[in-house]
């Protein structure tokens, strides 16, 4: 397994200017990082600015790290069959800066609905779209060499049995999922129980972790709502509330041999969040 980073994590400093994705790399690779996510949001666009491209992998080359996954936003649920083809055509243009950054691993959304409209039966009427999408961006990317994934992200398809049923229904061998091991508990499920669930269908893991209360405790700024009204805050990997150390021996005993990567989400400054986070995450492995 190696250990690295989410560029996600860094954000807090990339979106005031304090470093680009370049310093991120660099960042990573001075932390003891062994690869880097490209999860392009605010100036870092790959489409708008194709030449980061090329800067990207050769920072990479030089400093001795990975870049593991590139990670994408989408949604197929669209007002007309029109807006459908055209949101596959952007996601697989996507696909091909994942093979210009010469990645193997894309992790692409699929939906997003919330309340009522999140339900289990919408969900089921959606789902063949969504199969749709994901068999064409899948069978675009085999080629390339490039696995594609969903993680469980949204709120919508985040639930690991959703997730699972999605993937069923693809079935495509290079569709799986980035297991995000904090993600489950915004749907209030159980991290150690998702993970054990999902961690056969991985193709990619990320460690996040949350503070959580309970929904009649508000906790006031700073934290969120989970699907069902319990509050959440991001949280230093391993100072949260989700038992990382057996979500760890969990992933060392499956024989997963993939990349892992820490996503930064908290109120603390982002280097110190996401250090701690990576030095944790690797302790934590070697314990269990």
């Amino acid at each position: 397994m190696k250990i690295g980073l989410s560029s996600y994590s860094l954000s807090q400093a990339m979106n005031t200017g304090e470093m680009s994705i370049l310093d991120a790399i660099q960042w990573v690779a001075d932390q003891g990082g062994e690869h880097i996510e490209i999860v392009p949001m605010g100036e870092l666009d790959l489409i708008k600015k194709p030449e980061l491209i090329e800067q990207i992998k050769e920072k990479a080359n030089d400093v001795g790290i990975d870049i593991s996954h590139y990670l994408i936003g989408a949604n197929f649920i669209t007002e007309s069959r029109e807006e459908f083809v055209a949101e596959v055509a952007r996601v697989k243009q996507h696909v091909d800066i994942a093979q210009q950054l010469g990645v193997k691993l894309m992790r692409h959304d699929v939906a997003w609905r919330s309340g009522e409209d999140a339900s289990i039966l919408q969900f089921e009427k959606d789902l063949p779209i969504l199969v749709e999408a994901c068999q064409a961006i899948a069978d675009y990317a085999k080629p390339l060499g490039i696995t594609t994934s969903i993680e469980n992200h949204g709120l919508y398809v985040q639930a690991s049995d959703r997730v699972q049923r999605l993937i069923h229904e693809v079935n495509r061998d290079n569709f799986k999922t980035t297991v995000d091991v904090g993600n489950f508990m915004c749907v209030d499920e159980n991290s150690v129980a998702a993970v054990k669930k999902n961690l056969p269908y991985a193709s990619f893991v990320h460690f996040k972790d949350f503070y959580w209360r309970p929904s009649y405790q508000n906790p006031g700024d700073g934290w969120f709502q989970t699907i069902n009204g319990n509050h959440l805050r991001g949280a230093i990997v391993g100072h949260g509330d989700i038992d990382m150390r057996e979500v760890a021996k969990i992933i060392k005993e499956s024989g997963y041999d993939g990349y892992i990567s820490v996503e930064f989400e908290g109120m603390e400054d982002c280097r110190k969040g996401s250090k701690i986070g990576m030095d944790n995450v690797r302790r934590f492995l070697e314990e269990a």
